[in-house]
């Protein structure tokens, strides 16, 4: 078994992938509310 060492860990693919996460939810929290403001001006 490989021996941990505290620090050593290379963090630049786990930063992308948060990055990219975070995009993706602001991305669908925009579009749900834009489809949620359109569904109530038709509605009116």
């Amino acid at each position: 078994m490989a021996e941990h060492r505290s620090g050593s860990m290379d963090t630049d693919d786990h930063e992308r992938t948060f990055a990219a996460f975070v995009r993706f939810v602001v991305r669908a929290v925009v579009l749900i509310i834009g489809i949620l403001i359109f569904m109530a001006i038709v509605n009116g």
